[in-house]
Formats: C-alpha cells, structure tokens, sequence
C-alpha cells in the first residue's frame, strides 16, 4: 500500500481528521458512559452484578479478538473500507442495545460494539501513517489519545444528563446519526488505497487461533467462567493459553500472509515497543483503583470518588496532547522516559496517604500526565517506523492488543496485590508501591530504544 503526504491545513487534511476523530471519539465515549449506565441496566433486566459484569466482558473479548483480523483486513483491502465497516458495526451494535428486549441481547450488542471498536483505533492510526507526512504524524497521533482523555472526561457527566432528561436508551440511540456522518464524510475524506496484484489466502487458522488465546486470557483474567459455573475454571483456561500461544506462532510462520508476521517480533526495536506497550496498559489500567485510596483512606463518598480523579484527567489531556507537540522534537524514546518517570514518581505518591487529600489530588496528576504521555503517539510512532509498510495496520493493531492485556493484567494484580497486603488502604498502599517499581522497570527498558527514530533522522538532515 503506497504512503501518501496530505498537506497541513488543507480542506483535504481537515476532513480526514475530522472524520478520524468523531469515530474515535464516538467509540471511546461509549466506553466512558458504561459505568453510570450500570445501575440502570441492573434495574430495568433485574440482573444481579455478576451478570451485569457481562456487558464488559463482552466488549473487551470481541474488541481484543477483532482488532487484529480487522488491522490486517485494512492492510489487505484498503483502510477506508474496513473503517466505514468498523464504524457501522459499531452502530449496529448501540441500535442493539438501544431496542435490546432481554439482557441478553445487550450482552449481545455490546459484543458487536466491540468488534466494530477494535478496527477503529487501528485503522485510524494506519489511515494518519499513511496519510500525512511524518513531520505531523506524532501531532495527530497525539490528539488521538487526548480524544481518549476527553471521552472520559466528558462521559459521565453527558450519561447523567442524558438519563435525568430522557432515558439509557438514548445514550446509545445518539450513536447513529454520529455513525452516519462519519460514513458519509469517510467516502469523501479518507484516501482509496489499497496492494497492486493478487492476494493470498485469508489466515482462518490464526484467526480462529488467536480468538481462542484471548479468550483463554480473558477467561483466566476475569475467572469470570468461574463466577458463571461456581466452579474452579481459571487453571485449565491458563492451560489453554499455555497450548495456545505456541500453536499461533506455528501457525503464523507458515500462513502465506499471516494475521501477524512473527518476523515483525525479530525486529528488536518493535519487539521493545510491544513489551513497553503491555507496560503503558498497565499503567493506564491501574488508575481504576484510585478511588478506593480516596474513598478508604480520606473519607470521600462513593458517588463523589470519581470528581477526585478530575485533577489527574485533565492532566492526561494535556500530557498527550503535549507529547503529540513534542513528539517531532524530542523524540519518541524522550517522551517514553518522561512519561515512565512520571507514572513511577506518581503511582508511588499515591501510596503514600500520609499527607492528606490535597497531597492525593497532587500525587495523581503526574500519573494523568504520565498516562497521556505513554498512550499518546509515540509508542505507535515508533509501530509506524518500525513495521514494514504492508503490515502498518498490523502493527497498530498489535498496540491496542497489547495495551488492553496490560490493561487487563493491572486489573487483576492490583486487586490480588491489594488483598495479599492487608485488608483496606494497607493493602492499596502495597499494590501501588509495587505498580510503581513496574514503572521503573519499563523506564530501563525504555533506555533499549534508539534515541533517534529514522523518520526523525530523516527530517533533520
């Protein structure tokens, strides 16, 4: 697939990011509303929490299992096609829930939406590398992780509104006529591109392969098999995962055109990116357990934890939104440094809960900054740099694979953390000191990265 250079400030330029962002935005807005829906669905399906835990597993599952066949779909058949297909999918998957009769058949809209959600991000990541010149790539790729922060911020308290005005119903009803716009502007705005000559066969075999190794992950994750069947699962779906992995990469090396080309983890540098991206997961997901040290430790209520966080999701905003500025100049591995550090210096803070409120709200902001640093653009940079041009989708997709496993890891070794330090702050205190180690371990490994990137190289001469 030939790479193009679409000029700053163009019409041209302002519409495909226009029609990028809305589509990232929207999926990552649904994801921010979920939390205030709960209690709603609880209520109208007379659900219990284990059931209702349901509705994220499901999206998580179909996001991880899509993201990849959709990546290499986009790098097989164009990305303007397998965006404008994520994008109705998505769609799809609200108008489900929306006109949902049963619980199930939320369960069920929410799986679409994670399969329309996990061609998204990634195919608009490739869309930008191959779109726009490298000089403005970390820039967008940047803003692309600030629509992120903003989704999360503005999320809540839009699902409120929307639920004292009218009802749950509408926050996913307001989904289609956003999804048409994109569609509409997608045919206009994002450049028909796609391989010269004839292709191999799909990878069925990966695909079916690596849909079976997340679920496994997911499953031994969750245990929520084990929450289902009240039965012990976790140990034979970690088996599984165990059998799985080298099946894959079996497989893999002898597909014609595999789901993902194991030489891509020959390359050292892209190898590095991936194993740091597990990391920046797990520094994003251990945010979640925050408000159990502001409601244990300081005594705020349940239903305010979440205003606590504000302070730390403006400062994600402006982290990413900064290192998309800075990325050009400083360099990708620079702004990994910084934002490791500041995500080590950060969560070790928030352990500490000696120095009261104020000195909590101040220790969670180098950690939103931290955060918007590391899932900004220059993780995915170096994906773009590093990766061979044919399989650009491909390697985006490998970042949102991978930042959801840490993301999933975080959830469940700060809660097995938490209870193996002691009951309460105690035990939270333990588990953020050990989050933070895990920081500075990734900031080391970060040091294994070349200072300069060949794009960047490219520019200075």
């Amino acid at each position: 697939m030939s790479s193009a250079s679409l000029p700053a400030g163009t019409p041209a330029y302002r519409r495909l990011m226009t029609v990028l962002f809305i589509g990232v935005f929207m999926s990552a807005l649904d994801t921010a509303i979920l939390a205030p829906v709960i209690p709603a669905l609880r209520e109208t399906f007379q659900v219990d929490n284990r059931q209702v835990g349901l509705v994220m597993i499901a999206f998580i599952l179909s996001s991880l299992s899509s993201t990849a066949p959709l990546a290499s779909l986009g790098d097989r058949y164009g990305r303007r096609p397998i965006y404008m297909i994520s994008i109705a999918l998505f769609a799809l998957g609200s108008l489900v829930i929306a006109l949902a009769p049963t619980f199930w058949m939320v369960v069920l809209g929410r799986a679409i939406q994670g399969v329309g959600g996990g061609g998204i991000i990634p195919t608009a990541s490739a869309v930008i590398a191959d779109a726009l010149p490298p000089k403005e790539r970390g820039r967008a790729l940047g803003l692309i992780g600030a629509t992120y922060g903003m989704a999360f911020v503005l999320g809540p308290p839009l699902a409120g509104l929307v639920m004292v005005t009218l009802n749950w119903h509408w926050i996913f009803l307001a989904n289609l006529p956003i999804a048409a716009f994109v569609l509409y502007l997608s045919v206009r705005a994002i450049p028909s591109q796609r391989p010269q000559g004839a292709l191999p066969p799909l990878d069925w075999g990966g695909i079916v392969i690596l849909v079976l190794l997340l679920a496994a992950l997911v499953a031994t994750v969750t245990q929520i098999l084990d929450d289902m069947t009240g039965q012990t699962v976790w140990p034979f779906t970690l088996v599984a995962m165990v059998l799985l992995l080298p099946l894959f990469i079996w497989v893999e090396r002898r597909a014609q055109q595999p789901l993902v080309p194991m030489s891509m983890f020959a390359n050292r540098q892209l190898s590095l990116t991936y194993l740091l991206t597990v990391g920046a997961g797990f520094g994003m997901g251990s945010v979640i357990f925050l408000t159990s040290i502001a409601t244990l430790a300081y005594g705020v209520a349940r239903e305010n934890a979440g205003f606590a966080l504000l302070p730390m999701v403006v400062c994600s905003i402006m982290g990413s939104m900064g290192a998309g500025r800075l990325l050009n100049r400083l360099g990708a591995r620079t702004l990994i440094l910084v934002g490791f550090a500041l995500l080590c210096v950060g969560y070790g803070a928030s352990s500490l809960t000696g120095f009261g409120l104020w000195g909590f709200l101040l220790a969670t902001m180098p950690v939103g900054l931290g955060v918007g640093v590391v899932v900004s653009g220059a993780l995915r940079t170096i994906a773009i740099e590093e990766a061979p041009l044919a399989f650009r989708g491909t390697a985006q997709g490998l970042i949102n694979i991978f930042t959801s496993v840490g993301t999933l890891l975080s959830a469940a070794a700060i809660g097995a953390l938490a209870d193996f330090g002691g009951a309460g702050v105690a035990g939270f205190s333990v588990a953020y000191e050990v989050v933070a180690a895990l920081m500075g371990l990734m900031l080391v490994l970060t040091l294994g990265l070349r200072k300069h990137s060949p794009a960047l190289e490219t520019l200075n001469v």
